[in-house]
């Protein structure tokens, strides 16, 4: 039995992760600052601890000697979030902290092999200007000139990873997730991605309403459905492939045409009402030859089917919350 370490496992994609290395045959131990916060993680077992604390990254990893490591733990959220600039230094510190931590503590200990998940973010801001952007291959990362503090963070841990693999010859495998979407993931609150938070403005408005949507609406972006995720980042852990590599959709969709598939999805019929606040870059989608030549695989789920599910979801957990109001 293959033993794995997911930490971020109270998060969106660890606890869809946790599920599947479970189905797998997997011992799995997650690891997180918070509990899953809307269901319980499938796991062997379940350490509540900061990953931001050396000595916790420390004991994670000292009494079981791991197959795999996963590193998916960070500072992030959707563009509320991440493109105000009012949490930058705070995102840099945390999700920095937790890498160098794990990274050291996986050398020392000889985790058999690391994934570590960084992001679409780290493209250059001046590659996504146009809102057809044909999609951005692995080598635009350089020169480096990411849209956020984020996403200069994560291209610094892709470097740190892979010169512990240069240096120590630490097994790492690196994928840039581009907008992973689903169930129980975060729906509210100001973190929450716009698919999640556009099926709750659907959910939450009466056929005939109206509901907001940041700038113009005409921005794009490709949308990765979970178990998609799930499928590229297990093919790429099970590969020979160190990466960095793409792990998202090439069906890019207007923010506009994104509300109007929500609202087709719920019956509705709703006006769109534009308003300030913060879009990031005008235009991204995956490039996805490189995954395919390296793993004979590429993410190919419809958008509109990981949709129906997400709303769905975001629909009864609105139903929840208003009966607990």
């Amino acid at each position: 039995m293959k033993r794995a370490l997911i930490c971020g496992a109270g998060g969106f994609i660890g606890g869809h992760l946790c599920q599947r290395l479970k189905d797998e045959g997997y011992w799995v131990r997650g690891v997180d600052i918070k509990k899953h916060e809307y269901r319980e993680p499938a796991v062997d077992d379940f350490v509540l601890g900061d990953l931001r604390d050396r000595a916790v990254c420390r004991r994670i990893v000292s009494d079981i000697q791991f197959d795999e490591l996963y590193q998916l733990a960070a500072d992030m959220g959707g563009a509320g979030y991440v493109f105000t600039g009012e949490h930058d230094a705070v995102v840099m510190h945390n999700s920095a902290t937790i890498n160098l931590n794990m990274a050291e503590e996986a050398r020392k200990t000889g985790i058999g092999r690391v994934f570590f998940s960084s992001s679409a973010c780290i493209y250059p801001a001046s590659m996504q200007l146009d809102p057809n952007n044909p999609g951005l291959t692995e080598s635009d990362a350089y020169p480096a000139a990411p849209d956020s503090e984020y996403g200069w963070e994560k291209l610094f841990s892709e470097r740190m990873y892979l010169a512990h693999h240069r240096n120590f010859g630490l097994e790492v495998r690196i994928a840039r997730f581009h907008n992973t979407f689903g169930p129980y993931s975060t729906w509210e609150g100001g973190r929450e991605k716009a698919p999640a938070a556009i099926c709750r403005k659907v959910a939450e408005t009466p056929d005939g309403g109206e509901i907001e949507i940041w700038g113009d609406g005409q921005q794009t972006r490709t949308f990765l459905y979970i178990d998609e995720c799930l499928e590229g980042a297990r093919r790429l852990m099970e590969s020979n492939f160190l990466g960095p590599v793409n792990i998202g959709s090439e069906e890019m969709i207007s923010i506009n045409d994104l509300a109007r598939m929500a609202m087709d999805i719920a019956g509705k019929t709703l006006t769109i009402r534009h308003v300030p606040g913060p879009t990031g870059v005008r235009g991204r989608s995956s490039d996805n030859s490189l995954i395919q030549e390296k793993l004979g695989w590429h993410p190919a789920a419809s958008l509109a089917e990981g949709m129906r599910t997400t709303y769905e979801w975001v629909a009864q957990e609105v139903e929840k919350r208003k009966q607990h109001i």
